[in-house]
């Protein structure tokens, strides 16, 4: 049997939902209107009858004005009395004109959402669902709106052009399909094309004039457009992913027994219902004010504006957890897994309006306040204009910003304001002057880390928390009366009460990598006891939908080789582990090191950077330290000075200042005193990432710009720098935001093993997972080990909680407090260093580990939190024995450097399905206080870092670094000239000469060299730097 498979029954099907009762809209074409005949009650809905007019009436305006009148007329019959009143003649005609210019003035979207005035008379143009019940007359105004599905709809007053599928609100056409037969060979991308090749300027088609989305359709993918731009045209796909919404998988959609994989689009987003509360709720102009370069070099501020339609995995993230809050009411938690590129600021503040606006079954708010939280100190500026942007009916938006007090969050919570936003660091100062009771809150996390169970986010659920409930159940416990309780014993109470979750409070986290503590707080707690995510945008699917790049594609590894030498005479014990680091980092900081990777880092730049992204590529290099950025700078500079390089600008990021102990002129650096901006003026810190963004080219960075830096230029990142984990892939991903001309990255890596780079990112590729419950009853066992050292007993707990939670007074708290920590501090310092050592290594996991389970459960333990406030203070006068380490710089040496390349390629992504394990407190641990020969630690160095060096490489370093200590010249010159004149000016010359006569002796041994021009120059500025730190050292 042959199956028919052509595009007009794939329309068929299409109108066949869409204006049955469950799609909602009326079938019809585009040569008839309709006019209102009887309301048929709330299951019926209402009765429309058609008649000759539709949009032929004015061909081309794109509008049907007889439909429209009729839906005024019918909704709104005072309005269009006093409008017939003002119109001599044709009021359809002066309707259309007045519907036009508003348009033209407020643009479709605000006129959709709000109506539109003419001469003082407000008509609304579309009715929406409202909130709760209580308004009747709301409720039969929005079953009055007209709704149409037209077939072959012809758009333009000349010609027989026709849209597959439109959808038309009242006589207003808002939503356009194209729909194509992949057994006919006709896919979505077809369909673009036949959108890219329409003609924009057409009245249905102009941006802001008509409709607010094309939708280009296949039988199994689906894409759309806010605006048509010809051939820039820039197509979203809508789709669920090929496990379903919420849940990791890849681009495109399910499979659909009994339908097509893509009939999501037109049951879930298109049906009549969901696109009008998508126009109510969703639909947003988006005006953003973008500071670019005019062809003569000047800051010129440009407005670029753009329709915001929700996207599938926004619409339905917000749908589910808005569903789930009415279903189950306050008091639970969900933690949102999206993705880098999946418009978090806007599925946050849809989020956050939709929580504001939220009523249960009894017509009442279910939230007083929603609270939209940032980790930032600094507003994240793109969530408050994104917020501030909606038009909304809860009461304007609250920001709390730098601005601004603490006080200003206090009055903002205790005056009901609707929707606030504020950072997590103004909490501790208020939490204790919130009129919490009887009130629910929802918390929005932009970002959620582990820092969400620290002490502000404590404070944050102490201060919104209403202990009503939790005192009771205590209470309850406890079998006592409230009354009976004493003040310090009723302030340890409430602070107890705040642990835990509470009915009061429900949080709403936004991250596109939870860790462990991230997902046991805020996941959803399975069968197995496993946590995951409520919602999930993978990685995966942002990448292979081509919201962000594969920031592995391109990834180039280099192993180092070294052998360093003891230069010492003699060779005495130190301290294994900690010698160890330093020469470890002795190698990373040395000069000869840093000159290598430099020239690596500028040539890189410039043969690959440079001429990504149609010329405007960025790179970023990020560094261990403050010291090695700063080296990294100068020698940056240095290398491409001697090139002859002038056209790469060059910068620093970090903060603080650092001293280069190398610099004999001890100059302090900071952020503001090395950078230097195109114009030759110093840069502000507050500037650098301007300066960066328009006119920089390299940007060297220390613990500065590795998480929330958004620049779509960065192409290339150079890491000379262990990364891991979650850290490895917020890094490495500051270079995967896409920009229209950048179509690959790339990474430089100096130090990491690129099998752990893909296993850091196939953690987070797909979906993430916690093993297990937090097992509580941990705590017990290390409250017993930290009994058995005998540091403190139940008095000293007793006479610091008297003190800690004392109400009244409040007089020399911390000399108090002192006292009362003294007798521990003094058992304390008489014990040995192994087990002071133990001692405090177990009072930090302590704390951390109540202050983590808290958050999760309430404990109502009052022996244990007083314990738990007891040792927080404690930690703080425990004094660590340091260990004393002597420099290596003036008794080593490296003899020997050497970068080669170990990988080249693409690191191909895959996702890591094992759950990441459950935090344990601390095991025991003994102190390192190893210690072996200084030849030893060596050994040991050179082995990790092995390489193949042949006696020829050994014998021109070794040879001309004794040729030239021989002349005394260079020691009494690098003493009389300085540094800078001895490594520039005197010590080549010296250095040519001695090569010279070498290469006469030996030429084969230094033939190499004088091939070589880079190896050359590398070889005499390692031997300059070698002398110099000598002479200082000295």
């Amino acid at each position: 049997m042959t199956i028919k498979t052509k595009e007009k029954l794939f329309e068929e099907d299409v109108e066949a939902y869409l204006t049955s009762p469950d799609g909602g809209y009326l079938k019809c074409d585009d040569k008839h209107s309709l006019t209102f005949v009887e309301d048929l009650g709330e299951e019926e809905g209402c009765s429309w009858q058609q008649v000759d007019g539709g949009y032929r009436i004015l061909p081309g305006k794109g509008v049907d004005i007889i439909t429209l009148a009729n839906f005024i007329q019918t909704t709104q019959p005072k309005a269009w009395e006093r409008f017939k009143k003002t119109c001599d003649s044709d009021p359809l005609k002066k309707l259309a004109n007045a519907f036009q210019d508003a348009v033209d003035r407020d643009g479709i979207v605000r006129i959709l959402k709000h109506g539109f005035k003419h001469r003082g008379i407000t008509f609304k143009v579309l009715y929406f669902a409202p909130e709760n019940s209580l308004n009747e007359a709301s409720v039969v105004r929005y079953r009055q709106n007209a709704c149409r599905c037209i077939r072959q709809f012809h758009f333009s007053a000349t010609g027989n052009q026709t849209v597959d599928i439109v959808l038309d609100l009242n006589g207003i056409p808002v939503v356009g399909i194209e729909l194509k037969d992949q057994f006919t060979n006709q896919t979505y991308e077809n369909a673009e094309a036949q959108w890219k090749r329409r003609d924009a300027r057409e009245s249905c088609f102009k941006f802001k004039n008509r409709m607010i989305a094309f939708f280009a359709v296949d039988t199994s993918y689906a894409t759309m457009a806010t605006e048509l731009k010809g051939d820039s045209t820039y197509f979203l796909p809508i789709n669920q992913g090929t496990n379903g919404a919420g849940f990791d998988g890849e681009k495109g959609n399910p499979a659909c027994e009994d339908g097509y994989p893509v009939e999501h689009l037109w049951k879930t987003v298109l049906q009549k219902d969901s696109l009008i509360d998508i126009i109510n709720k969703f639909l947003h102009l988006e005006k953003k004010d973008n500071i670019v370069l005019d062809k003569h070099g000047n800051e010129k501020t440009v407005t670029k504006e753009r329709i915001i339609f929700p996207r599938y995995h926004q619409l339905d993230a917000v749908r589910k957890l808005v569903a789930d809050v009415k279903e189950n009411g306050t008091g639970k938690n969900y933690l949102i897994q999206h993705s880098a590129g999946s418009g978090k600021s806007n599925s946050i503040a849809w989020v956050a309006y939709r929580l504001a606006s939220l009523f249960n079954e009894g017509n009442t708010p279910i939230f007083d306040s929603v609270v939209v939280v940032t980790d930032r100190r600094v507003l994240d500026a793109q969530l408050q204009e994104t917020i501030s942007g909606f038009d909304h009916q809860i009461g304007s938006v609250c920001v709390i910003d730098k601005d601004m007090h603490a006080s200003d969050l206090r009055d903002a919570l205790n005056g009901g304001k609707r929707l606030i936003v504020s950072t997590l660091q103004k909490f501790p100062v208020i939490f204790e002057e919130v009129e919490n009771t009887g009130k629910h809150f929802a918390v929005v996390i932009d970002e959620a880390h582990s820092s969400q169970t620290g002490r502000s986010a404590q404070k944050l659920k102490t201060a919104l928390a209403d202990l009503t409930d939790p005192l009771r159940e205590y209470a309850e416990i406890e079998a006592e009366d409230e009354e009976a309780r004493g003040d310090s014993e009723d302030e340890l109470v409430n602070d107890m009460a705040a642990h835990g979750r509470h009915k009061n409070l429900t949080f709403c986290a936004f991250t596109a990598t939870p860790k462990n503590k991230t997902l046991e707080m805020f996941g959803n707690e399975m069968l197995d006891g496993s946590f995951r995510p409520f919602h999930v945008y993978s990685m995966r699917q942002a990448i292979q939908e081509g919201f962000i790049l594969n920031p592995l594609d391109h990834y180039v590894a280099y192993s180092e080789a070294v052998e360093i030498a003891k230069t010492a005479p003699d060779n005495p014990d130190v301290p294994t582990s900690p010698t160890m680091k330093l020469l470890r980092k002795y190698k990373e900081l040395h000069p000869y090191a840093i000159g290598q990777k430099a020239a690596i880092i500028v040539e890189t730049f410039r043969n690959i950077t440079s001429k990504a992204i149609k010329g405007k590529g960025k790179m970023m290099v990020v560094t261990a330290s403050r010291l090695a950025t700063v080296r990294y700078f100068h020698e940056v500079k240095r290398y491409m000075q001697e090139k002859g390089y002038n056209d790469i600008e060059v910068l620093v990021a970090f903060s603080g200042s650092v001293i280069d102990p190398a610099d004999p002129d001890g100059v302090e650096y900071t952020e503001p005193s090395t950078n230097v901006g195109h114009d030759g003026a110093r840069i502000a810190e507050t500037q650098t990432k301007k300066e960066f963004r328009f006119y920089g080219d390299v940007l060297i960075v220390a613990e500065k710009y590795q998480t929330g830096f958004d620049e779509p230029l960065l192409h290339t990142m150079v890491i000379d720098k262990k990364l891991k984990d979650v850290k490895a892939v917020q890094t490495l991903c500051r270079v995967n935001r896409i920009h229209p001309d950048k179509h690959d990255t790339f990474i430089l890596d100096f130090v990491n093993d690129p099998d752990k780079i893909k296993e850091a990112f196939g953690r987070y590729y797909s979906d993430a997972a916690l093993s297990r419950h937090i097992n509580v009853d941990l705590i017990y066992r290390t409250q017993t080990e930290l009994r058995d050292f005998e540091v403190y007993e139940e008095e000293d707990i007793e006479a610091a909680s008297l003190v800690a939670f004392g109400k009244d007074d409040k007089r020399n708290v911390q000399g108090r407090l002192s006292s009362a920590l003294k007798p521990a501090v003094v058992k304390y310092e008489a014990l040995d260093d192994d087990v002071r050592y133990q001692f405090r290594r177990k009072v930090r996991s302590f704390c951390k580990w109540y202050a983590y389970i808290t958050q999760i459960t309430r404990m109502f333990d009052k022996d244990l939190h007083k314990e738990y406030v007891y040792l927080s203070y404690l930690q703080h006068l425990l004094e660590v024995q340091k260990i004393v380490v002597e420099s290596v710089d003036d008794k080593v040496e490296m003899r020997f450097y050497k970068l080669e390349k170990s990988f080249d390629g693409s690191i191909e992504l895959e996702a890591i399905n094992e759950p990441l394990d459950q935090i344990v407190p601390l095991g025991d641990k003994v102190i390192d206080k190893k210690t072996d020969p200084l030849q030893i630690v060596i050994d040991r160095i050179n082995e990790q870092y092995v390489g193949d060096f042949t006696d020829e490489d050994r014998v021109v370093l070794r040879q001309l670094a004794e040729k030239l200590e021989a002349d005394g010249s260079i020691k009494n010159s690098v003493g009389h000239d300085g540094s800078k004149i001895f490594k520039n000016n005197i010590f080549p010359k010296v250095f040519g000469e001695v090569a010279r006569q070498a290469f006469k002796e030996n030429m084969e041994a230094f033939e190499s060299m004088f091939s070589d021009a880079e190896k050359y120059q590398a070889i005499m500025n390692a031997l300059a730097e070698m002398f110099v730190q000598r002479y200082q050292m000295n």
